[in-house]
């Protein structure tokens, strides 16, 4: 499988290193950073942000990695920052963004170049796979909500 985010024409890389490009791999990496991210949110901070330094280390690209997080990651703690600004986000201790967020949005920023390259072995351009993710969310998300209010009204 091709990877455009890790494509590089230097020689074959090591074991460790290809291990980012591995979907099993990014799978299990980004849950964990998650789990350490949102459950334990400053209690394990050191853990996320060891987790993410690991990313750093083994991917083969790092410049190329250090942009898309500075873009994608600013973009969604930018947005995170509004809404706390706006009250529609509350944090404890009135932070306007908490570092263990900062850290997700980090995490999140690595998946999306590995999540999406499935859809280039499909041929499709980047925009279409984008609308068909937000079609299929569009109506998933509202369906899950409905669901989540069922089961928690009915146990009432």
């Amino acid at each position: 499988m091709s990877n455009p985010v890790a494509d590089s024409p230097t020689a074959p890389l090591p074991f460790a290193r290809q291990l980012t490009e591995k979907a099993w791999f990014n799978a299990l990496w980004f849950q964990t950073t998650w789990f350490c991210a949102v459950l334990g949110q400053d209690t394990l901070l050191a853990v996320t942000l060891g987790l993410i330094g690991l990313h750093f280390a083994l991917v083969p690209l790092r410049g190329r990695e250090f942009r898309q997080l500075f873009l994608l990651g600013g973009i969604g703690m930018a947005v995170d920052a509004s809404l706390s600004a706006l009250g529609v986000f509350r944090f404890n201790g009135d932070v306007l963004l908490p570092l263990w967020l900062c850290a997700l949005w980090l995490a999140f920023a690595t998946t999306l170049g590995r999540s999406l390259v499935f859809f280039v072995e499909f041929g499709w351009p980047l925009w279409l796979s984008l609308l068909i993710m937000s079609a299929i969310w569009s109506l998933a998300l509202p369906a899950l909500y409905y669901l989540q209010q069922r089961l928690f009204q009915a146990k009432e």
